[in-house]
């Protein structure tokens, strides 16, 4: 099967499967444990991603590193030295998570940053769900095909990497649909935008449109910027109250 015909095939066998049995919370809360500790172990930038690639790298004596223009961005920040950082330390065994259902945005930070900056909570919320809900119905060259599944799984993998979970999504699905340099084009977007590589966007999803892959990428940056804004409300929550 091509890229894209497996890819459809594990979304139909996913949708069959949810309909026949769910899995339990105990098996979602493990499946997101494991998400989100392999998130850590995803390396940006075209690096290679896990010990065995890396090892490969090492016998060529090369790295997608090579590939990197180098940048200076420092005129355009006034800390060149403020990035992201993975929200827990590599190795540890108990990874902090926020979970949403504590603090979601629709039901606590959207009025928050309403009360904030009256009417920028209902702006916010426009854009998260245009970018979320926009879809041509198609993939690649098949047409009428509901993709909430594939998107749903994009954007819940950006939070998964900034440790935020949801207790009702089953994050065995990421793991079936993202391949692996998908994922690691996914935390290069997302924490080093400025080591993107053409090389890496021509990786994944070969036989997509470019308007796709251009979606992957507002769906990337809404739900980091959501994710941004989760912690920061609910540090404003916390002090005020």
């Amino acid at each position: 099967l091509s890229e894209l015909e497996a890819l459809m095939e594990r979304m139909k066998r996913l949708q069959e499967d949810k309909e026949d049995e769910e899995a339990s919370q105990e098996e979602m809360a493990t499946r997101f444990e494991k998400e989100k500790k392999e998130s850590l172990l995803v390396i940006s930038g075209g690096i290679c991603a896990f010990p065995v690639q890396f090892y490969l790298c090492f016998l060529r004596n090369k790295s997608f590193d090579d590939e990197i223009v180098s940048t200076d961005v420092s005129r355009y920040v006034e800390d060149p030295g403020f990035g992201y950082k993975d929200f827990a330390r590599r190795g540890e065994d108990h990874l902090p998570t926020f979970r949403a259902q504590d603090y979601t945005w629709e039901n606590h930070g959207f009025s928050l940053v309403n009360r904030l900056y009256s009417d920028i909570g209902h702006l916010l919320d426009e854009k998260f769900r245009m970018v979320y809900n926009l879809t041509y119905n198609t993939m690649a060259t098949h047409e009428d095909v509901d993709t909430t599944t594939l998107r749903r799984a994009l954007f819940n993998y950006v939070h998964c990497m900034y440790g935020i979970r949801y207790d009702d999504y089953d994050y065995g699905e990421v793991n079936q649909l993202l391949e692996r340099s998908l994922k690691v084009y996914i935390k290069t977007v997302t924490c080093y935008p400025e080591r993107t590589t053409k090389r890496m966007y021509d990786s994944y999803w070969r036989q997509f449109k470019h308007s796709e892959k251009v979606h992957v990428n507002l769906l990337l940056m809404e739900a980091r910027m959501q994710a941004e804004l989760l912690y920061a409300l609910r540090a404003i929550t916390r002090h005020l109250t």
